[in-house]
């Protein structure tokens, strides 16, 4: 009797041992890091993904619409571009683009997409450090104590992305071809009765 009930024990103590093992869970293999190359590619694909282009690169008219005019990607609002004439009177219930959706017209004034090209009047200059304070905290030119970056640029959804995503983001954009570029500073809106 007591052979057959140490027998269960060892018997009992040896199925809890084999389930606690089953559910363990495999140790995961840690990820190789991208190599520059994978993530100027991986940074490609994210920003065309995203839709940088829409705002960040002028335009041409094709025969199905605006298309990207791929000569001036990225480059922003051209600096040598006159904005058109606004009609106010939409402003309190619309937001207006310009033809090209470098520039919005709404409640913030005025806003140019800026040059995100690798050229010094764009990102060229920029640390990681600001690029990720850009996306992740909405700062102008990623700058400590800047103004926040205006509408239509949406920030808050880039600061949901991982890490690697937005270092492959930059790595990116750090290779494109620069384009001189300044593009002009936002118009603050107007003052009530001007």
């Amino acid at each position: 009797m007591k052979r057959g009930f140490l027998f269960y024990i060892g018997a009992t103590a040896a199925l809890f041992i084999l389930l606690a093992a089953c559910n363990q869970k495999p140790e995961q293999e840690a990820k190789p890091a991208m190599t520059q190359e994978e993530m100027i590619a991986r940074g490609d694909y994210l920003v065309s993904t995203i839709g940088c282009d829409d705002c960040h690169t002028p335009k041409v008219m094709g025969p199905k619409g605006p298309e990207f005019d791929m000569s001036r990607r990225f480059m922003g609002y051209p600096a040598d571009q006159e904005l058109p004439p606004i009609d106010e009177s939409v402003l309190p219930n619309w937001a207006l683009f310009n033809h090209e959706l470098t520039a919005a017209v709404g409640p913030w004034g005025v806003s140019f997409s800026a040059n995100i090209t690798s050229d010094e009047t764009g990102i060229g200059t920029w640390s990681y450090e600001q690029f990720e304070r850009a996306m992740r905290q909405g700062l102008y030119k990623g700058m400590e104590g800047s103004r926040p970056l205006l509408p239509p640029m949406p920030w808050q959804n880039f600061a949901k992305l991982s890490d690697e995503d937005l270092r492959a983001m930059f790595a990116f954009l750090k290779s494109t071809t620069p384009i001189r570029n300044v593009v002009p500073a936002n118009i603050p809106p107007a003052a009530p009765g001007n």
